[in-house]
């Protein structure tokens, strides 16, 4: 089996590195239940400028300016939850079907619903789902380290 993660365990705080793939995971699946729209609308009421309007294409309306942000910002949503299912998919089997059952089968579910689903027992979950969080830390480059300490 191939080797797509490579980091160091001696300094990572895996505690908060659990909860920072478990943040990213639950992020994805918000994003992918929002279907990427960000929301933003344009300003309607008039505004008064002192400035005269331009023939050089640079001024943009705020109907404009909405416009390019939502596409900057659902694109971006977009290539993030498109980078958490690619490091997911590239899980084993047993790994990527916790993940999946866990976060992103269109249901809210808890790690004990996952588990009764799954067949696994409580202990067995918790294992697989640290391996799984262990290898997407390493692949998504979400580890936290402990602070090195520095002689008095």
């Amino acid at each position: 089996m191939e080797t797509w993660f490579a980091f160091s365990t001696a300094k990572v705080n895996w505690p908060a590195t659990q909860r920072r793939v478990k943040k990213a995971l639950d992020l994805a699946r918000d994003f992918i239940r929002m279907g990427f729209h960000p929301g933003i609308e344009a300003r309607t009421t008039a505004g008064w400028h002192s400035t005269p309007s331009t023939v050089t294409n640079k001024f943009r309306s705020s109907t404009e300016d909405a416009a390019v942000r939502n596409a900057t910002i659902e694109q971006e949503r977009r290539e993030y939850v498109e980078r958490i299912l690619a490091a997911v998919n590239r899980l084993s089997s047993r790994e990527r079907e916790l993940i999946w059952t866990r976060w992103f089968d269109g249901e809210d579910r808890t790690d004990i619903e996952a588990y009764i689903m799954l067949n696994m027992t409580h202990s067995s979950y918790y294992r697989t789902r640290s391996s799984a969080f262990r290898k997407l830390a390493g692949g998504l480059g979400m580890e936290v380290y402990h602070e090195e300490e520095s002689p008095a």
